[in-house]
Formats: C-alpha cells, structure tokens, sequence
C-alpha cells in the first residue's frame, strides 16, 4: 500500500485525459523512483508554468506571453481568421503548418443541454474583431458535431452583412479510411460535400 500523498499524486494524474488509474500509477512509480531527477525537474516545470501561463486578451490562446505568439508573429495573415472552439483545437490546427492566419478560441460550442449561451463564449469579441476591420476571410472550424455545427450556423448568422468571406472545413472522408467503417453521419457528410473529378 501506497502513502495517502502518492495515492493522491496517483488520483490526480488519472484526471489526466488519456490517463487512467493504472497508467497513473505507472507514471508515479516512474517519477519516484527518479525523483532526484526527473520529480524534480517535473515540479519546477509545473511551477514555472502555472507561475507565468496567461490568456491572450486578442485571441483567447494560452501562452506565456500576452498578447501571444502566434498574435505576435508578424508572419501571419492578419486577413485571415480561423475560429475554433478551444485551445487544444487551436494547437492540432498549427500544428499541421497549413493555416497561417490568426485564430481566435470561442471558449466552448453552444450547448442547450449543458446551459452554454452565446454570451458564455467569446462571440461578441469576435464581432469585435471582425467590425474592426482588415480581416477578408473567417474560417468556422467547428467540430463535426451537432453542437459544433450550430455553433458554426449561429456565427455564421452573426457575421452576415459584414464585408468578410465565411468559409469552413470540410467534412467528409478521412485519407485512407475504408467505407464499411465509417458511421453514417460522416458518409453523408461525404456525399453531400462531393465535388467533380478532375
């Protein structure tokens, strides 16, 4: 049996998307038995991060610096405007080097079931910044849920009448993915989405 502080450690690390108690428990083994070494260097991270993370007041990123920087760079096309429900979408899209605008983070996808509001999410900073001007296109890479979805329409309906291009990702087929497994919804997402060949 474990001390209450390393079952503690153990139970707030299977909090962890992707960890659960055994993986948990694995990595508490692993951290203690180096932890002159890599406990160590894990808590001083920790405390330099929680010490200096922050919101990025223009996008609603996390970095450690305000604004951030990808808000920053002045390599990025400031006409382009890619908005995403969360951080964590915001990270996968720069991730792929293919989108070099700017990006803005709605905090959450409207949800009646779970009470979130328009006014829960940052749909009126995204006015903001689209009324402001010098921004041509507003990309809505929502999730391809029902939620993300209305999300997507509701913005859409709001940026009507502005001078902006409204665009959004496409759906549809995954390279390399076999039809007979693919769920129903994504098939006719794929067929309505269909486009001519050649």
């Amino acid at each position: 049996m474990a001390s209450q502080e390393i079952e503690a450690l153990s139970a707030a690390l299977a909090r962890l998307p992707g960890l659960g108690p055994r993986s948990a428990r694995r990595a508490v083994l692993w951290l203690v038995k180096r932890r002159e070494t890599a406990l160590v260097q894990l808590l001083k991270t920790l405390e330099e991060v929680q010490a200096r993370l922050i919101e990025c007041d223009v996008c609603g990123n996390v970095d450690t610096t305000n604004p951030c920087g990808v808000c920053s760079d002045p390599r990025r096309d400031a006409r382009s405007l890619c908005v995403v429900e969360d951080v964590a979408d915001l990270w996968a899209l720069d991730r792929s080097n293919l989108f070099t605008g700017r990006y803005h983070v709605l905090g959450g996808r409207l949800s009646a079931l779970e009470g979130i509001r328009p006014e829960d999410l940052s749909i009126g900073k995204l006015l903001e910044r689209v009324e402001a001007g010098g921004i041509d296109e507003v990309v809505l890479a929502m999730n391809a849920t029902l939620e993300g979805q209305t999300t997507a329409h509701y913005i859409a309906e709001r940026l009507e009448g502005l001078p902006v291009r409204i665009t959004q990702l496409a759906h549809g087929l995954p390279v390399g993915g076999e039809l007979d497994y693919l769920d129903e919804g994504t098939l006719a997402q794929a067929l309505r989405a269909r486009r001519p060949v050649g």
